[in-house]
């Protein structure tokens, strides 16, 4: 991916370090507080408020070009009206679901509200081989990546339009939240799903529904083998008053104090080019962050990316505070005991809200 920019820039040298991603957050921060922090790094989406309030990260200089982005992805680099880098790839969420399953029990087109997909899910696991209808997170960690676009999708959100005041206790977020719960109490998602069967619980049919990202395509296909492709679909999520789905991805940045400073910025521009995204694309799956790169044949010609497509205009990142991974962290807690222990959702708010509180957005 570097050979084209080092083509055009023969006097830089590039050096890649892979982090692996679990250890990646705490390998940086230590590295802020040393003074040793890299030129260029991938920054995951919802690090960029905290390494902002860590004074890490310089601002976007304005030679680099920000309108093409995805407005949710440009929203993730976007602090206090500032933006610090550059979006580099997106992912969205959809709903999988087995198309021919699905014609078995009569259903011939996907839902578009709420009502509809649950009633699909439990339609889906009356299928042949149907164990549970659809496959939810029952909290735990990147549980609230799901629930969170269903506050949004019913007008609630988690912080002000101001991001320093939480939201979380509201009667928008108890529905939406109440809505994900009844999956578990009325026995449609299983709420201690064997980890890591996904993929092969949507072949077998098992469980023949799920939400995730782009990335899982290449998953299911691998398990399903030659003309599993064909077998399952994928559609937008459904709406309450809109549909919203959560916008995750990596963004690239320059930190503070870089000796390359120029030859840095140089390399974001180049990564940010629609050709080279295209190129990542069609090297990972990753998907593209600018606009006009979903316009190259390679992204715009499979049916399923379009879908994930139309999704990215209505997906949305999580609020660009500086404690946000330590809140998230409360609301799996929350979430967990809501779809496992039958917790009234309007309790765990309140908790996931007190405790918020107690932690600040750090603005």
């Amino acid at each position: 991916m570097l050979k084209g920019f080092e083509k055009d820039n023969p006097d830089v040298t590039v050096e890649v370090t892979p982090i692996p991603w679990d250890s990646a957050h705490d390998k940086f921060t230590s590295a802020i507080a040393a003074g040793t922090a890299p030129d260029v790094a991938q920054v995951g989406s919802t690090w960029m408020a905290e390494f902002v309030s860590l004074d890490a990260l310089e601002p976007t200089p304005e030679n680099i070009a920000t309108d093409d982005y995805f407005p949710g992805a440009l929203e993730s680099v976007t602090v206090e009206e500032t933006v610090y880098g550059v979006p580099w790839y997106v992912e969205t969420r959809v709903v999988f679901y087995r198309k021919d399953i699905a014609e078995e029990v009569g259903i011939t087109e996907p839902p578009t509200d709420w009502e509809g997909l649950f009633e699909m899910a439990r339609a889906m696991q009356g299928g042949p081989e149907g164990e549970w209808g659809i496959a939810l997170q029952p909290g735990g960690d990147g549980s609230w990546q799901t629930v969170l676009p269903l506050f949004w999708s019913n007008g609630g959100d988690v912080v002000t339009e101001a991001g320093d005041e939480f939201t979380f206790a509201s009667a928008e977020n108890e529905e939406a939240l109440a809505y994900y719960q009844s999956y578990f109490t009325e026995g449609v998602s299983d709420p201690a799903p064997p980890e890591g069967a996904t993929e092969q619980d949507f072949v077998s049919g098992a469980v023949p529904m799920f939400i995730s990202g782009p990335w899982m395509m290449a998953a299911v296909e691998s398990v399903g083998g030659e003309g599993f492709a064909d077998k399952y679909g994928v559609f937008v999520m459904p709406e309450k008053e809109t549909s919203a789905s959560f916008l995750g991805g990596a963004n690239i940045g320059v930190f503070q104090g870089s000796q390359n400073r120029d030859a840095a910025w140089k390399l974001i521009e180049h990564l940010s080019r629609p050709e080279v995204q295209v190129a990542w694309f069609e090297q990972v799956g990753d998907l593209p962050a600018l606009q006009s790169a979903w316009e190259d044949e390679a992204v715009a010609s499979n049916e399923k990316f379009e879908v994930f497509h139309t999704q990215l205009g209505n997906a949305f990142a999580p609020p660009t505070i500086a404690t946000w991974e330590q809140v998230a962290a409360k609301l799996d807690a929350q979430i967990e005991q809501v779809c496992k222990q039958d917790l009234d959702p309007a309790a765990a708010l309140e908790s996931v809200q007190s405790d918020a509180q107690g932690i600040g957005t750090g603005a």
